[in-house]
């Protein structure tokens, strides 16, 4: 059996179409798992599908803020497929304001795409009717901000921490119906949105952020080949954890 074999599971990804989530989906699919690939916009979800090894996947675009809609959408998922064994919320959004430019709204934005429509999720996907009889394993893609500030960060980093904090909780809550709960906080990926940020700053600046990652930039696999790891019964005895990727960005 492969290190992190995920033969006969079946695995929900949000945030599916690019970045971490695209590089999850198309790990899982080679480790032998059938994935449902979550995301907002149906042609990138239509792209990743055709990147995936053959296998029962499938692809539903929606849009997560709409929670009265998710649990009809697991529903949906499991009369397709069958019962889940793994989710992964790598949904998310970005934002960078000072602290007097922010406003109520722009906080709830944040929160409800990066942290309560995970929960929300989890929710409906624990249901004894949509849960493996074998249990299951729930990684929330989190970030090295969730341990560390940074100026004009305040509503991304709360966010973050948010998620590590609730995995402790969800982890011990959970247990009984043997469901593992994890984090992975990576540090700074190489995903088009950073391309496209290194683009449009100075070298200096450039240097300066590659300067802080001994290890350099990540890459989507990264992340991916730790997440498929938590989701196999290889880390049958991790829960409650956030495993920091991050190049040792935090270790400085």
């Amino acid at each position: 059996m492969p290190f992190a074999s995920l033969n006969n599971k079946l695995v929900i990804i949000t945030g599916a179409s690019s970045g971490i989530g695209r590089s999850c989906a198309i790990t899982c699919s080679q480790l032998g798992a059938s994935v449902v690939l979550i995301g907002r916009n149906p042609d990138k979800l239509q792209s990743v599908l055709s990147a995936l090894e053959k296998g029962d996947h499938s692809i539903y675009s929606v849009d997560l803020t709409h929670y009265d809609e998710l649990e009809k959408l697991v529903s949906a998922i499991v009369d397709q497929h069958g019962k889940i064994s793994g989710f992964i919320h790598s949904a998310g959004t970005e934002l960078t304001l000072p602290l007097n430019a922010m406003k109520p709204q722009l906080y709830e934005k944040l929160f409800s795409i990066n942290v309560i429509a995970g929960f929300e999720f989890v929710k409906y996907i624990v249901s004894k009717k949509n849960i493996h009889e074998d249990g299951a394993s729930i990684v929330f893609i989190a970030s090295v901000m969730s341990i560390l500030g940074q100026p004009a960060k305040i509503a991304y980093c709360s966010s973050k921490g948010a998620i590590v904090s609730a995995v402790k909780a969800m982890a011990l809550e959970l247990a009984q119906k043997k469901v593992r709960v994890n984090a992975i906080s990576p540090g700074i990926v190489r995903t088009p949105l950073v391309d496209e940020m290194f683009k449009s700053i100075p070298e200096e600046s450039q240097k300066s952020i590659l300067d802080m990652h001994p290890l350099g930039i990540g890459l989507p696999e990264d992340v991916a080949n730790a997440c498929a790891f938590l989701l196999s019964d290889n880390a049958r005895w991790i829960t409650g954890t956030n495993l920091i990727i991050d190049g040792g960005y935090s270790a400085k």
